[in-house]
């Protein structure tokens, strides 16, 4: 598949070729879903905000000038339909406050959690995302997960690049004190105490 695959259906779609978007939404529907799933915590929430996305970017795909991948511009809006979701909802959404760490306590942490197994530790850490505010929580996962750039990500929230890095950083303190209260009891209750 070439880089320009995407802009060939984009191509069909806008000359009335309404099946293409099929191929469009088949690519993307996981990215998307999983993005509003980190975002949303919830299943039903997640689908109904992915179904939302397609809709919207296929009544605006007319709007999509390829300044970036095509990609980016679909993240930009799940995120954007998400963040109004949570909006409409905020007291569901709410988080609580978080103490700051000490580097030991960091240092620590990921002492134990090299002693869990590569499966365990994904679950957990799965987890304890979910405890991240959902602005943090988007930002980390769309840097960590889906590996995108700060430009990409920039372009996708609307963010400064400052702002996208003291998010990163606050969220990357934020998981590891999350974890931090996590691990311990997950350990014992795997291991049982000695």
């Amino acid at each position: 598949m070439t880089i320009n695959n995407d802009q060939t259906y984009i191509n069909q779609i806008l000359k009335g070729d309404t099946n293409a978007f099929a191929f469009l939404v088949e690519k993307y529907k996981t990215m998307v879903f999983t993005l509003a799933l980190k975002m949303l915590k919830s299943r039903e929430e997640a689908e109904e905000i992915s179904q939302d996305t397609f809709i919207k970017a296929y009544k605006n795909l007319d709007k999509f000038k390829g300044d970036s991948k095509f990609s980016t511009w679909l993240y930009k809006i799940a995120y954007r339909t998400c963040l109004d979701s949570i909006k409409k909802n905020s007291k569901k959404y709410q988080t609580g406050t978080i103490d700051e760490i000490t580097i030991n306590k960091i240092k620590s942490t990921e002492g134990v959690l090299d002693s869990i197994e590569r499966k365990e530790r994904a679950a957990i850490i799965n987890k304890c995302m979910m405890e991240l505010p959902e602005d943090e929580r988007s930002v980390i996962w769309l840097f960590y997960f889906e590996e995108l750039s700060l430009k990409e990500i920039i372009d996708i929230t609307d963010l400064s690049e400052a702002n996208v890095k003291v998010k990163l950083h606050r969220a990357r303190k934020r998981l590891l004190t999350i974890v931090e209260k996590r691990v311990e009891p997950e350990l014992i209750n795997h291991y049982g105490r000695k």
